[in-house]
């Protein structure tokens, strides 16, 4: 079940380890958050390949009007007059405001670490500019896993997400070294 933004509503029935055996279980191909309940997944769940897609959120021009008046005021954020005449041919939302909206879909959903989302670096490209109406969703995959030499509670995984729009336009490409932490019981 979705709620107005299209994120998913949690169910609180049954336990975080049940869930997350579940997920698990189910995780070989491309998975979004199941209903039933946010995962919590430790370092020693994650393995390469394993992809994860967010919920969605709808981009409207006031909300990126009202973003780029704040963190990013420049005309092709602000005007759609303006923003005609620029390199962007009609209004965009700022990069950053499709990174803000990217990093909540990952928190809420779209990548299920237990202890957070920590970054430790990464590198941004921004192939298409977001659109008013837009709906963008983030797919992730883990692509490396390298446990921690001198902290055995620990270890980094890197992560490949991109951002979509409704017609699988990547929006945002961004590439991250998270922290993850290994579960109590390892």
């Amino acid at each position: 079940m979705l709620d107005e933004d299209g994120l998913v509503v949690t169910n609180q029935g049954l336990s975080a380890t049940c869930r997350r055996a579940a997920f698990l279980e189910r995780s070989k191909g491309v998975l979004s958050q199941p209903s039933s309940g946010p995962i919590q997944l430790y370092f020693e769940d994650l393995h390469i390949g394993q992809r994860f897609t967010s919920g969605a959120y709808y981009m409207d021009a006031a909300r990126i009007k009202s973003f780029a008046a704040e963190f990013d005021p420049q005309p092709f954020h602000l005007d759609e007059v303006a923003a005609r005449s620029t390199i962007f041919k009609g209004l965009s939302a700022s990069g950053l405001h499709t990174l803000a909206v990217s990093m909540r879909l990952l928190v809420t959903g779209g990548l299920p670490s237990a202890n957070g989302l920590i970054g430790l670096g990464g590198e941004l490209t921004w192939p298409k500019p977001t659109r008013p109406g837009d709906t963008l969703r983030v797919e992730s995959e883990i692509v490396e896993i390298l446990p921690s030499r001198s902290k055995p509670n620990q270890g980094s995984a890197k992560v490949r997400s991109t951002t979509l729009n409704q017609v699988g336009e990547a929006v945002l490409i961004f590439t991250a070294e998270m922290l993850v932490f290994k579960s109590a019981s390892t």
